[in-house]
């Protein structure tokens, strides 16, 4: 009757082909709309304006924590600037670097590439080492061999007698013009000679003059790192040449002082007291234990990494705290004060006297705050997308943490750029645990020397108050004196503290 209505039944096939069109156009019409659909938008951290390919490079200048903290106080303490293409977030206050240090502590400990720790020996020191178990096992060397507190005490000695070498060779120069500079960097370099050497090495001041160019190299900001297509740049400014004469000069001490070690290693086996830092690192080498391997570049590496963060930050700390109290008569009176009841008839003071001097203590503090031998940590990278403060911060973000920007924060100081000891006294804050004072760091990637280094200020400063008044020289008035401040990663006074040291009655 139908001749050509169709049978369903005879061709059950029929409705899913019937279907497949109108299936085939719902999916079409999905997939655009997941497509033309606006995507969450990223909550990013403030920014100031940047200029086209170099970012805000041009906003470093030649005191990069001054001119980020003016800028932070426009945008904000955690402020997304842009260095070339590589996002740069600046960590200005002591919540936003609470989060980094504490909360998102493991995703912002990882190192950002450096061209220039690269070219020394391959980033395998503690500074510049990739996040990860190699980096752990060669700080925990350091750490028990070294830096730890019982062996901080171990060198007790070694201190004391440094300080009073200097302490005669500063009082053979009373009444003329002595260049405290030199001095503090040449007792810090025997310091630390002695105790990861075995003996004092002198060079004339070469490595010391080697070491304070690198760290204006590790400071800089090379346009070829941020802008990958500028690189060849650093042959035409000379960072490259620089770099590999560096390298070169390094090498060749740390070479002899690597070679002279195995070579008397037959007269170092007597005891773990006669071992050197050297001595272990080579028996960790010969060792090779739970299949790590330290080869002679990583042994290299973190011998520097003692001379190049331990001379440089006690050095600095040294000079402006010593140019701090010249500069305010009334402190340093009452820090001579307090060293002479403690030290009563003796005209030394020790060790053992050190946790007595409490105002020495704050007058060190108060130093850290307002001059942090790193006023710019050395930089953190994302390891993946995390919030800070609310904000998205994307994997492979360079993060410097602005430690000379927070002491000075008003909101968290008190008249903060005053030279106050008194806010010290009695006070809960100190180097672990308030964000507040970070002159060291915190964290996973915190400094493990603050221990070691500040031992050997405490005892060095308070010698020096205690048996010298100290003059300018040309009559110039301490309130007068220049404290203006130098390039580099850590930053030392511009010119150095000359002094004419007058011994006490």
């Amino acid at each position: 009757m139908f001749p050509n209505t169709i049978n369903v039944q005879e061709n059950p096939r029929l409705p899913t082909i019937s279907l497949l069109p109108l299936f085939l156009f719902a999916i079409f019409l999905i997939k655009k709309r997941l497509i033309t659909s606006p995507k969450p938008s990223k909550s990013l951290p403030p920014s100031p304006l940047k200029l086209p390919i170099i970012g805000n490079l041009h906003q470093m200048g030649s005191s990069p924590h001054r001119n980020l903290s003016s800028l932070a106080r426009k945008h904000g303490p955690a402020m997304l600037l842009h260095l070339g293409n590589v996002p740069f977030l600046v960590v200005s206050s002591a919540d936003a670097a609470s989060e980094v240090f504490k909360t998102h502590d493991q995703v912002f400990s990882n190192r950002p590439y450096s061209s220039v720790a690269n070219g020394l020996y391959d980033c395998k020191d503690i500074a510049f080492a990739p996040y990860g178990e190699y980096w752990r096992q060669v700080r925990g060397i350091c750490v028990n061999h070294l830096l730890s507190s019982r062996r901080v005490q171990s060198f007790r000695s070694v201190r004391e007698e440094e300080v009073l070498l200097m302490m005669e060779r500063i009082r053979e120069s009373s009444k003329s013009v002595v260049n405290l500079s030199d001095a503090f960097a040449a007792f810090a370099n025997d310091v630390i000679c002695r105790v990861a050497l075995g003996r004092k090495f002198s060079d004339g001041g070469k490595f010391k003059k080697v070491l304070e160019e690198l760290g204006v190299l590790l400071g800089s900001f090379d346009v070829g790192e941020f802008v990958p297509w500028l690189s060849w740049t650093k042959y035409v400014n000379g960072v490259s040449g620089k770099v590999r004469e560096i390298a070169k000069d390094l090498d060749e001490v740390l070479e002899f002082v690597v070679r002279e070690h195995m070579d008397e290693r037959g007269e170092r086996v007597g005891g773990e007291g006669k071992k050197d830092f050297v001595d272990v690192l080579l028996e960790v080498q010969r060792n090779e234990r739970d299949g790590f391997v330290l080869d002679e570049i990583s042994i290299k590496a973190l011998i520097l990494d003692m001379f190049a963060a331990g001379t440089d930050t006690t050095s600095t700390l040294l000079e402006w705290t010593l140019s701090e109290l010249i500069r305010h008569k009334k402190i340093m009176a009452e820090l001579k004060t307090e060293l002479k009841s403690i030290a009563g008839c003796n005209s030394t003071i020790t060790e053992a006297d050190l946790d007595k001097c409490q105002y020495l203590k704050a007058v060190i503090k108060e130093t850290l705050r307002l001059h942090p031998p790193l006023p710019l940590l050395v930089p953190r990278e994302s390891t993946h997308d995390v919030k800070l403060l609310g904000y998205d911060i994307a994997a492979r973000t360079r993060v410097v943490i602005n430690a000379w920007a927070i002491g000075r924060d008003p909101l968290l100081w008190q008249d903060p750029e005053e030279f106050l000891p008194e806010r010290f006294l009695n006070s809960c804050v100190d180097l672990k645990g308030q964000f507040q004072f970070i002159p060291f760091g915190a964290g996973r990637r915190g400094c493990p020397g603050a221990a070691f280094a500040l031992g050997a200020v405490e005892l060095v400063l308070a010698n020096l108050v205690l048996r010298f008044e100290f003059a300018l020289p040309s009559g110039e008035r301490g309130e007068d004196l220049d404290m203006v401040e130098g390039d580099g990663l850590t930053i030392h006074r511009k010119f150095p503290l000359c002094v004419v040291p007058i011994c006490e009655s």
